[in-house]
């Protein structure tokens, strides 16, 4: 049996519509590919949806290893460094559910599996977690206190 597709819906640099017939097995591959890049853009965007910077008030954290320039560069792995520090200054529990969450992209049903604890501990656990974290960035702002990264 063939199914008639949109060529548009699959593939971004068809700008108008393009109708062709495949096979079931085609389509159900297309079908598959589409919800995985959906699934690929969502956690990406779960992934990059917090910020630890205090000055800033965007929700993203970005991290590329191509930059403009040196200084650049230098800003960017201070700043890894300070949220390092900033991870490892929590409770161990805290920082692994963070480290889980955010770094390796578990969702928060599968760390409540894993510890064996209920989803509401493991929100309200990251929560405070990111809050400490972000008062332990403000308080070596505010201080010029450098952290030393080694």
């Amino acid at each position: 049996m063939m199914i008639t597709i949109n060529l548009r819906d699959f593939y971004y640099w068809y700008v108008t519509d393009v109708l062709v017939e495949v096979s079931d097995e085609v389509a159900e591959e297309l079908m598959i590919d589409k919800r995985y890049e959906k699934t690929h853009e969502r956690r990406m965007k779960r992934n990059k949806s917090i910020s630890l910077d205090v000055e800033s008030d965007l929700d993203k954290v970005s991290v590329s290893n191509n930059f403009a320039n040196p200084e650049t560069y230098i800003f960017k792995m201070e700043q890894q460094c300070r949220l390092c520090r900033a991870l490892n200054s929590l409770p161990r529990i805290q920082g692994r559910r963070i480290e889980l969450h955010y770094l390796l992209g578990k969702s928060i049903a599968e760390i409540s599996v894993a510890d064996g604890t209920g989803e509401r501990n493991v929100r309200k656990s990251i929560s405070r977690g990111l809050s400490s974290m972000k008062i332990f960035l403000k308080n070596f702002q505010e201080k010029g206190t450098e952290i030393a990264c080694k």
